[in-house]
């Protein structure tokens, strides 16, 4: 149980979560997009928010800014998140546009709140569980996307519930938040996704 707690941090690890709602979205899409540029989207939504934070996370420990992917410590997030939030400008002005893919467009738009949120908490020594701000968000856009398509994604939105259930059971087992962190973190997560979709539900 100990080794199954610690690998949900990794598995569900918050730095996925972004590429994870991508994949839903155009899994449920009901509107034709080509098979092409679905990949080419994938793949630079990978190198975006996947490889390039993991080169950075390695340059950063290297530098002594951070020592650990989950930033325990809530003085080393300035810069990771700092530079996660540009990244995600990156990823809204030149891989999702609002005038095809505005469910998405919006969905990472939601994510930069969350990240500037983040960013912001940190000023006050306030340290909101990362975790849970990304599996809530996935979360309340999944269950935005399921009402908007008029689609049954009752199976995946149950599983991700529970994934909710156990990002939080394994960031507590792990010591790294408290309650209230986590609660902060769910929040900071679906506020932005419940309020943006408003522009495109």
């Amino acid at each position: 149980m100990n080794f199954f707690l610690k690998s949900v941090s990794y598995i569900l690890h918050p730095i996925l979560m972004p590429l994870m709602g991508a994949i839903i979205y155009f899994m449920a899409a009901p509107r034709f997009i080509p098979e092409d540029i679905i990949k080419a989207k994938i793949i630079g939504l990978t190198v975006l928010t996947v490889l390039i934070p993991i080169v950075l996370f390695f340059f950063l420990k290297n530098m002594g800014t951070i020592t650990s992917i989950h930033l325990e410590n809530v003085k080393q997030r300035k810069i990771p998140l700092l530079l996660q939030s540009i990244l995600l400008i990156v990823v809204i002005k030149m891989i999702i546009d609002i005038y095809h893919y505005p469910e998405l467009y919006f969905f990472f738009l939601g994510i930069l709140f969350s990240m500037l949120s983040s960013i912001f908490m940190v000023f006050f020594n306030i340290k909101a569980s990362l975790h849970m701000i990304g599996i809530s968000g996935v979360t309340m856009f999944t269950i935005a996307l399921s009402i908007h398509f008029g689609m049954n994604l009752i199976l995946l939105i149950s599983t991700l519930m529970i994934a909710n259930g156990l990002v939080a059971t394994s960031r507590l087992h792990c010591k790294a938040h408290s309650n209230l962190e986590l609660i902060l973190g769910f929040l900071i997560g679906v506020i932005p996704q419940l309020t943006l979709v408003n522009f495109w539900l």
